[in-house]
């Protein structure tokens, strides 16, 4: 790796570590304080009362009729496109089944998209639909995992707060304002900002070309820190609009992490234990950091088909430098191995490269990352789902010392693990069935386009990123057909609101119980021993679930590009 490579990643890293704790302190506040007088206008127009306490059912209940609401209100715009304004060019409302996907994708925080939003979306849809959708997606996961914690935090109490005020706060307080400073530096860079549809400029050449432009900088920063990932433009990241110079590239992986990573600390501070934040910080980044290693090395690597000993004894290598395949020749190669991995592990699914062109090493840590959804996961609900595993992790370890399992100082009973394996089993369910369906019928195998593991393993990817409210995909598969759109669009939303009730059910039977004192038989969960046992717990139940899928596709390609065999 030349020098400035590495300092590349270091500064960038760098500048998570310094921010991090920052934001998370921030976080911790924007619960802990009264309310503003703007949040206390904005309930009585929705005449809310955020006082009022909910229990986990009622919490549940009310995240999944707002969601409902918005999911219905952006498909209808999506469907009903040709029939509003705002719609100079003429486009066609999307089809049925598309807008469908679209609002389901959009509502979950995947941002899936099966469509091409520069030849297919209105400016009004883009805002109406799309950044309006991304607003509330990120706005419930975040809703959410401050109702989990409080679980944690409370002692003989039924309910986890109010999801309306857990829900303006964030937006309000924090979303919101982030996103119009940071859209301020998106301008500067020369990304356009603006109502107009299109305009018309003179190539080199001499003939006229148009440009299709709109509220693209607003867009873009939401998708960042929303960790939602769906682009104005087709290319996402790639697109020089949207992600026009380096300093922009550094600017998304910043906002890919100003806030899942900063969740740790939010954490540690609303338990009043920073420690444990620290220890569950240091987890994420081992995991995090390993993928970066992974995905920089294998794209450094030289395809073994197109090295000197593949072609002939007299020919030169035909990848010096590596594998630039796909890549933005301004960005280069560790540019977009950390804006690749950082999207993956926050599930925010923006990319900034052809993630068919990766190698295969890299696409099997973009696999990892979506399996596990916790390093650090989407907004909200991905720290969520590492404390489940950290639960879990819990009565592994009772079991095995033969001490009483506790977390925070509550005793973790046959309930509380029953409720997290039920949120755990959810993705294995849903993608290895999900891909062995389309392996086999016809409606499936028709939209593969690359035979042999390639071809598995973006049918394998499609229906990991859907699960994962990831949304970043395979150009090779053809997800645009009926089939794959409905079944990932009630993939998506089986993937983010099965796991989430039963951590809000986990949640409010923690809150009901009695906190314990600490004694000589309590098993520490702020050490470096709990940091290795629960990066050893996730790696064993990710390796026992994912493995054979994972030997199928990413490395069984690898071992045969090793062995100059191609497909």
């Amino acid at each position: 790796m030349l020098e400035y490579d590495w300092i590349q990643i270091l500064v960038s890293l760098g500048l998570i570590l310094l921010l991090a704790p920052l934001v998370g302190r921030y976080l911790a506040w924007v619960y802990q304080s009264p309310s503003l007088w703007l949040e206390r206008g904005i309930y009585r127009l929705l005449a809310v009362d955020p006082d009022r306490e909910l229990t986990w059912k009622e919490y549940g209940k009310v995240l999944l009729l707002s969601n409902a609401f918005f999911f219905a209100a952006g498909f209808l715009v999506l469907w009903g496109q040709a029939l509003l304004p705002g719609n100079p060019r003429h486009l066609p409302s999307l089809s049925p089944e598309v807008a469908f996907n679209t609002a389901a994708s959009f509502v979950t925080n995947t941002n899936w998209q099966a469509y091409a939003g520069e030849a297919q979306l209105s400016n009004l849809s883009q805002m109406l639909a799309i950044t309006f959708l991304m607003f509330v997606g990120a706005n419930t996961g975040m809703a959410a995992l401050v109702a989990v914690i409080r679980g944690f935090t409370r002692t003989g109490l039924s309910t986890l707060g109010n999801f309306w005020s857990d829900f303006i706060r964030f937006f309000l307080r924090a979303f919101l304002p982030a996103c119009f400073l940071l859209a301020l530096i998106h301008v500067w860079q020369g990304t356009p900002q603006t109502l107009r549809s299109a305009v018309s400029a003179k190539t080199l050449e001499g003939p006229s070309q148009t440009l299709v432009v709109g509220p693209v900088a607003s867009l873009e920063t939401v998708k960042n820190l929303g960790t939602n990932g769906g682009g104005f433009y087709n290319a996402n990241g790639a697109h020089p609009y949207e992600n026009p110079t380096p300093l922009t590239n550094t600017l998304e992986f910043l906002e890919m992490g100003l806030f899942t990573f900063s969740l740790p600390f939010f954490f540690g501070r609303m338990t009043g234990r920073p420690r444990q934040g620290l220890a569950l910080f240091v987890v994420i980044l081992v995991l995090y950091g390993t993928g970066l290693g992974v995905v920089e090395y294998s794209e450094k690597m030289q395809n073994p088909l197109l090295a000197p000993a593949a072609l002939s004894q007299k020919a030169t290598a035909l990848q010096d430098g590596g594998n630039m395949e796909g890549k933005e020749t301004r960005l280069g190669i560790t540019q977009t191995s950390l804006f690749s991995n950082t999207s993956l592990a926050a599930t925010t699914g923006a990319v900034d490269a052809a993630m068919d062109s990766m190698n295969p090493l890299a696409v099997l840590v973009y696999l990892v990352h979506m399996f596990l959804n916790e390093e650090p996961g989407g907004k909200g609900v991905g720290f969520a789902g590492l404390l489940k595993e950290a639960v879990l992790a819990v009565f592994l370890a009772g079991l095995m010392v033969g001490r009483t399992p506790e977390f925070l100082g509550k005793k973790i009973e046959s309930r509380e693990i029953k409720l997290a394996a039920l949120s755990l089993l959810v993705t294995p369910i849903l993608v290895l069935c999900l891909t062995a369906l389309s392996v086999l019928l016809p409606a499936g195998k028709s939209s593969i386009d690359n035979p042999g593991p390639h071809g598995f393993m973006e049918v394998l990817y499609a229906f990991a990123s859907g699960n994962a409210n990831n949304g970043s995909a395979m150009a090779g598969l053809n997800v645009s057909t009926p089939y794959y759109a409905i079944l990932i669009g009630i993939e998506m939303l089986l993937g983010r609101f099965l796991p989430l009730l039963p951590l809000l059910a986990l949640a409010g039977s923690l809150a009901r119980k009695k906190r314990l004192p600490e004694t000589a038989g309590t098993f520490r969960t702020d050490t470096p021993i709990f940091v290795v046992l629960l990066l050893g717990f996730m790696g064993l139940v990710a390796a026992l679930t994912f493995f054979p899928p994972l030997i199928l596709g990413p490395l069984l390609e690898h071992l045969s590009l090793l062995h100059g065999i191609s497909f």
